[in-house]
């Protein structure tokens, strides 16, 4: 193949190859859920047991993303974005065939080691393969398909398990995978970061920090915040993250260098993303339940009904990407964030136990259009926040970010949901879920604040607090 040959179709296939890549990696987030029955009935087990085959895939994910981006940066962000579509596709394959729970925990936690070297390296190659004055748009095409992906996991999975088996929602990964290895081998150019020695210290610190709070927040609700491993690792994660901290402001070439924070853009946005997620992901969670326990939809039913709000990235997005490269994406994401905020707080008004699907149309909308204006432009702004050779280091924090404030969402606002009603009937999960859903509502009207704190942008430039002043560029290498 020619480098000519390649070079023309490098941006379309550039945004095809990560887009998917993205879509698997963001799908299995949520995917399982609405099998749990499923795997319950095949393979018994606690609710401890049920609860890691969602976990154990958010872990893994959430502390080896920054670690994915360095490791992309040094050694060739293709080479490493395959070997994480090759681990991923394996996992996947590996926990359809799972014979027993705990082989299926597992395989869930392998899976998160390969998205978390796959997902950050989407951005850095789709950014390196397409032209600056069309990055608005692959963005808002990358963030349609990642935000459709986080948002219909439980459609997909319930859909799947009740026509065909709960092994399928695993089975979907692997023709994927396969057909991405070769593409992703001839499609995209190689490019590489700094080239600066990997930081394990710093590595050693996020990874253990970031797996002790979010261990903590996910075993809380079903142990209580006051149990003494809950509290170990919640207090001990905090230290080693503020170690973290002091690291990357001390070190010389720390893996997250902590005066990327001074950028009032990449501050803002990342603020802004953990809370987005912390609100979306634990409403979400909450809402896919209400459906089907007290309105009693099937899993499919459900999903079918959340499409104005799950499908609406599908449409919104693109148009969401080519507005901010018109009047900056600060406006925009905050825009977005705001009609979220909207969109959860009508529905912790209206939700009843009856409420009728009219009632709910709503908040559904506002919440799709809302989700639809944030996840393009988000990822502009990242990339944008910082020089070209940090944007893998970037991409993996925000990332990480989105992971934690999901994992956040989902222990704080289950723990307000059982603190103020449960499953017992229907009227006492509405007790539960209205003020998470108010909670949920307030994290994501603080994230729009946070989009405000960044810089406003001038159309002629490149980005808030502009990337050009500090060019230093990426290192590129063709393959035939």
């Amino acid at each position: 193949m020619s480098q000519q040959t390649e070079r023309r179709g490098g941006a379309v296939w550039a945004l095809v190859i990560t887009s998917v890549a993205g879509f698997m990696a963001a799908l299995d987030n949520l995917v399982v859920t609405t099998a749990l029955p499923s795997i319950r009935e095949d393979f018994g087990g606690a609710l401890d047991d049920l609860e890691w085959t969602v976990s154990a895939y958010t872990l893994t994910f959430a502390v080896l993303l920054m670690f994915g981006a360095a490791l992309g940066d040094r050694f060739g962000r293709r080479r490493l974005f395959l070997v994480g579509i090759t681990v991923f596709t394996g996992a996947s394959a590996a926990a359809a065939m799972a014979p027993g729970i705990d082989s299926l925990i597992a395989a869930r936690a392998v899976q998160g080691v390969g998205a978390a070297i796959m997902m950050p390296l989407t951005l850095t190659l789709l950014t390196a393969a397409v032209p600056v004055a069309k990055r608005g748009m692959a963005y808002g095409i990358w963030g349609a398909v990642n935000g459709l992906a986080v948002a219909s996991g439980p459609l997909i999975g319930g859909s799947l398990t009740e026509h065909l088996s709960w092994q399928w929602i695993f089975w979907l990964n692997v023709p994927l995978g396969l057909a991405l290895l070769p593409l992703a081998r001839l499609r995209l150019a190689e490019s590489f970061g700094s080239g600066a020695p990997l930081d394990i210290r710093g590595t050693l610190l996020a990874s253990g920090g970031l797996f002790g709070i979010v261990y903590g927040l996910v075993r809380a609700p079903v142990v209580g915040w006051s149990d003494g491993v809950v509290l170990l690792a919640l207090f001990g994660g905090t230290a080693l993250l503020t170690g973290f901290v002091v690291h990357g402001m001390r070190a010389e070439n720390p893996m997250l260098p902590m005066r990327l924070f001074r950028s009032r853009a990449f501050a803002g946005i990342n603020a802004a993303s953990l809370l987005m997620f912390l609100g979306m992901f634990g409403s979400i969670f909450l809402l896919s339940q209400y459906m089907q326990g007290v309105l009693g939809y099937s899993p499919t039913e459900a999903g079918l009904r959340m499409l104005p709000w799950t499908g609406m990235p599908m449409l919104v997005a693109p148009v969401a990407g080519y507005l901010s490269d018109r009047v900056g994406g600060r406006p925009v994401v905050a825009a977005g964030l705001f009609l979220q905020a909207v969109g959860l707080g009508w529905f912790a008004v209206v939700v009843e136990a009856d409420t009728s699907y009219a009632a709910q149309l709503p908040a559904l909308i506002i919440s799709g259009i809302g989700m639809s204006l944030f996840f393009a432009p988000a990822s502009s702004l990242v990339m944008s926040s910082v020089r070209a050779q940090e944007q893998g280091i970037a991409s993996g924090a925000n990332n990480a970010l989105r992971e934690v404030g999901g994992a956040l969402g989902i222990a704080v606002m289950a723990s307000i949901f059982s603190a103020q009603g449960g499953y017992e009937s229907a009227q006492t999960f509405v007790d539960g879920i209205r003020p998470a859903l108010w909670v949920g509502s307030a994290a994501v009207a603080v994230a729009g604040l946070a989009a405000l704190y960044i810089p406003r942008r001038r159309p002629e430039t490149g980005g808030p607090e502009e990337v050009a002043k500090a060019p230093a560029p990426v290192r590129e290498t063709v393959s035939h």
